[in-house]
């Protein structure tokens, strides 16, 4: 019910917030990222875009966070 749809809502949210710092924080270190890796990371779960932020301090490459 209306819980549920709380709680999802606040998922999507989550998951939106964090694709968006992923960007815009790969975009500062790599430059411009390619579409086919936007669209990567917008349909990415939460737990997958946690783990390449973090990925992004010791990255070399845009493509070493997803290896």
């Amino acid at each position: 019910g209306r819980q549920e749809g709380l709680q999802k809502g606040r998922q999507e949210g989550r998951q939106e917030a964090l694709a968006a710092t992923l960007l815009r924080l790969a975009q500062r270190r790599f430059g411009e990222v390619p579409a086919e890796t936007t669209a990567r990371i917008e349909a990415a779960p939460a737990p997958d875009l946690e783990r390449w932020l973090e990925g992004l301090l010791t990255a070399e490459r845009l493509n070493d966070l997803f290896g």
